[in-house]
């Protein structure tokens, strides 16, 4: 279930086709497990080093008023990032390939 810190790309009750093997890339808009447990779907803004050096995303609410993202959790690991959002598969009338950044 999306919720309002990716309006207004996503809404609530949106139901979104996800590829577990696709790499994300800046723009994207990925599925990925927070540090404090939580499984979220989020902007991958951009690549950055976190803790120890180590490389991964830093994820961004679409809706910055709403939700938590890299601003409060830092850098979110690769392996954490456990999806790409291909297409909003529901509603039926919104059904369509979820924009990249760049309206892609």
């Amino acid at each position: 279930m999306v919720n309002r810190s990716m309006l207004p790309t996503l809404r609530p009750g949106d139901r979104l086709l996800l590829s577990y093997r696709r790499r994300p890339r800046p723009g994207a808009v990925v599925v990925a497990r927070l540090p404090d447990g939580v499984v979220a779907v989020k902007r991958a803004a951009e690549r950055r080093a976190g803790d120890g050096g180590r490389a991964g995303w830093w994820l961004l609410s679409d809706n910055a008023a709403e939700g938590s993202d890299s601003r409060r959790h830092g850098v979110v690991a690769d392996d954490d990032v456990v999806a790409v959002v291909v297409m909003r598969i529901w509603p039926l009338w919104r059904r369509r390939a979820v924009p990249d950044s760049t309206g892609a």
